[in-house]
Parts: C-alpha cells; structure tokens; sequence
C-alpha cells in the first residue's frame, strides 16, 4: 500500500515571550493511502500543529514532511497551490460562509477554481446529495443544526475531489449522537470515494469507532502508533495507557492491592470469565471496573479487577486469563 504522508524527524517550535515552544519533537510517521488515521491527544499535545504540518500551513523547522513522495517545504509555489487542491480539511467550527446558501458554500472551492456556473452546481448539488441534505441547498447556515452545519463543511470538501480529508477536531462541537453519524459519514467516504481520511481529536471513542490505525501525540513528542486494535488491547506509553484505560469508580481496599486489566474480545465475550475462574482455581477477585465498546467494528471488553492478597494466588489468577486466551496488563495506581 502506498504512503500518501511520509514524515521524518519533524520538528517545530514557536517563540512565545521570548522562549523557544517545542511544539513537536522529532515526529516520525507515515500514513497510508486509503486508511482511517487518528491524531490523538490532550489539549496542547501538538496534534493541530501536526496536521498543519501535512498541508504545510505550518511551516517546520527541520525534518521533512513527504506529500505521495514529493518533500512540502521543497515545491514552488504553484506547485503547493496544486497539491493543496488534493488536501481538503474539516474543522471543528464549521467554517461556512454566513451569507451564502448551503449549495453556495458548497460551490465555494469550485467557484474559486475557476469552474462554471453550471458545472459547479451540478457537482455541488451530487454532494449534498451524498452526505444526505439535498432539500436543505436553499437554506442559509443560521437556520442549520450543528450536524447539518457540519454535513455541509463535508460536502464543500468534497466538491474539490480530494485525495485526503483532514478532520481538526471535525466532531468536537456536536452531541454524542450526532458525533456517531457524522463518523459514519466520514466511513462511507473512506469506504465508496477511496479517500484517504486523517482525524484530529482529543476523544478515544472517535478513534476507536472510525480508524484504522492510530498515533498517540504527548506533549510533542509521539508516544506511541499502531493499529487502534492493538494500542486498545496493550498499549505500552503512558499516554496510551492514561487514553484507553477506564477510569475507576473505586480504589483498591488497601494501600497494597494490586490491580490487573483484562481485556477480551468479541470471541470470547460470551464466557462467563469471573464464574469459571472461582470455579476452576477457587480464587476471587474484586471487580472494580467493566465495560464493553466497539473497536474497528469488533465488540471489545475491559475489566479493572483486584486481586487476592497472596502472591501465589495472584499469580494463579492471571495464569488463569492469560490461558485463555485473554490480555492482562498490570494498572498502576496513583
């Protein structure tokens, strides 16, 4: 498969107050063509610097940062004007245009091409269509909800026919169930037009709902990258760990309790674990967390669980889910 983004050693820094911001850190990655990629990380991580990097609206001051093989920083300027009209981007507030009709700010980017009135329209018009608000071209962005708005923002990318769709915090602004439809369209555009997506966000659900792969950005510096199943199941940085672990409503009974994570797939989320382990080993834990949640359209499962004093007992216990077939990791606690 082949890499749309390829970045090495990328680095930048601002100046703010007259200190040197390292805003990101010897940044390697590539991103592959027709994937679902995701940018994660808490505010003022780097990740929006990022992917201002990939359509070089950020300038970087050293590394390089590859479009389909061709290094940014070394095109011309018609050159980049040209590989901007293939990066179409999405943000979180919307961007429309206040005093044109949905089917204007549409035509926006085809209007500024230089394509005819008649073209444009038609093209604008098969894109509404697509992301589900033909009635809706009339309408001025005011009279719009937050979804709608942002369904339009989706279409006007389109109308450019993209190669790749940046999302900067694209889902950020809308309520949870609005944030699942817009992800299913951005999914249905990855699957039916091949374009290759690239999701900014500072929320695990909409990485672990949509994307393929993931890397996660810690204060500058990336943390950890892999596939979303993966880094979901054994995350190794302490970034990833703080994304993808549950948050505990209960501490362990003692200051020395040890504490385990279980994780288990769709496979095997019909056995009942905790009843067969007392049942075979004789050992009890303590639940302290559990939920489920989908992960690249596979049901994955987690639990917290506390474990017997004992050492040996303790050892017995993850023996036990490891046999089967389940992913234990140890949670630190804080």
């Amino acid at each position: 498969m082949e890499n749309v983004y390829e970045l090495s050693h990328v680095s930048k820094t601002y100046k703010s107050e007259g200190k040197a911001v390292d805003a990101l850190k010897d940044i390697s990655l590539s991103i592959q063509e027709g994937e679902i990629f995701g940018i994660i990380g808490m505010s003022g991580a780097g990740k929006s610097t990022l992917v201002r990097t990939l359509n070089r609206l950020e300038k970087i001051n050293a590394g390089t940062v590859s479009f389909y093989g061709n290094d940014l920083a070394k095109l011309k300027r018609s050159e980049l004007r040209k590989v901007r009209r293939s990066i179409s981007m999405i943000f979180q507030g919307f961007n429309l245009l206040q005093q044109r009709t949905v089917i204007e700010n549409v035509e926006q980017p085809l209007r500024i091409a230089g394509i005819r009135r008649k073209e444009r329209r038609e093209i604008a018009r098969e894109m509404l269509r697509f992301v589900g608000l033909e009635e809706k071209e009339d309408v001025y962005p005011a009279r719009l909800s937050g979804g709608q708005k942002q369904r339009v923002a989706i279409a006007r990318a389109l109308a450019a026919d993209p190669k790749v769709l940046l999302c900067d915090e694209a889902t950020s602004a809308l309520d949870p169930k609005i944030t699942g439809e817009i992800l299913e369209l951005l999914k249905k555009i990855n699957q039916e037009k091949k374009l290759t997506i690239v999701i900014i966000t500072h929320e695990m659900s909409v990485v672990e709902k949509i994307c393929d792969r993931v890397a996660i950005i810690d204060d500058g510096n990336l943390a950890e990258i892999g596939k979303v199943s993966d880094v979901f199941s054994k995350p190794t940085s302490k970034a990833a760990k703080k994304l993808v672990y549950p948050t505990n409503p209960f501490d362990a009974s003692g200051t020395d309790g040890r504490l385990i994570r279980v994780v288990f797939d769709g496979t095997s989320a019909n056995r009942p674990f905790i009843s067969d382990l007392v049942e075979e080993t004789g050992k009890k834990v303590n639940i302290l967390s559990a939920n489920t949640k989908s992960v690249g359209g596979i049901g994955y499962g987690q639990m917290v669980l506390e474990l017997p004093k004992d050492a040996k007992d303790q050892e017995i216990v993850i023996d036990f889910f490891q046999s089967n077939g389940l992913t234990v990791t140890e949670v630190e606690q804080a």
